[in-house]
């Protein structure tokens, strides 16, 4: 996963939200400076898993700091896909900027809990055939992001699989 893609991706939608204060030090901005706020959303994972350390990661390249520019409210379902709508809606009622939603599951979540904040979708496997935007060259509402489209590259896996390993059957 590229963390200066995510990381780019997750500031442009706070820097463009409603309401968004938050600038890297050293900008210059005549808002005054307050820590956006982030939320994360995810299946599995917490906030220490390798995703949200490469999103941390890519986050402080661009100068902002967890704590000092954003504040980010970690959502994890521990696996569990019922806590996911009420992660969800947690996330909403605490007025986050953006959601950050990691696979399907919690995207749809996300999505289902509202319409006015973004949502940056990360490994999502094919969102348009699973509803959850009409195109990929123009996500419709408020969701943009990362497909892995995999459900489109299996054919070509296999027929790479084969030609590596013909006896394969």
């Amino acid at each position: 996963m590229n963390r200066r893609v995510i990381g780019s991706l997750v500031l442009m939608l706070i820097i463009l939200a409603p309401g968004s204060r938050a600038a890297p030090s050293g900008a210059e901005t005549a808002r005054p400076m307050t820590a956006a706020r982030i939320g994360w959303l995810s299946l599995f994972g917490d906030a220490h898993s390798p995703v949200v350390e490469a999103f941390r990661q890519g986050l402080h390249a661009r100068g902002y700091i967890e704590g000092q520019h954003i504040t980010v409210e970690y959502r994890g379902a521990e696996g569990n896909p019922q806590r996911l709508a009420d992660f969800a809606a947690e996330l909403v009622r605490r007025q986050v900027e953006v959601i950050v939603a990691s696979r399907t599951l919690a995207i749809r979540a996300a999505k289902t809990a509202t319409t006015a904040i973004p949502i940056v979708m990360l490994v999502a496997g094919d969102p348009v055939g699973t509803g959850l935007i009409t195109s990929l060259a123009r996500p419709d509402g408020n969701i943009t992001g990362l497909a892995t489209l995999s459900t489109d590259l299996s054919g070509k896996r296999l027929e790479l699989l084969k030609e590596v390993v013909p006896q394969l059957s």
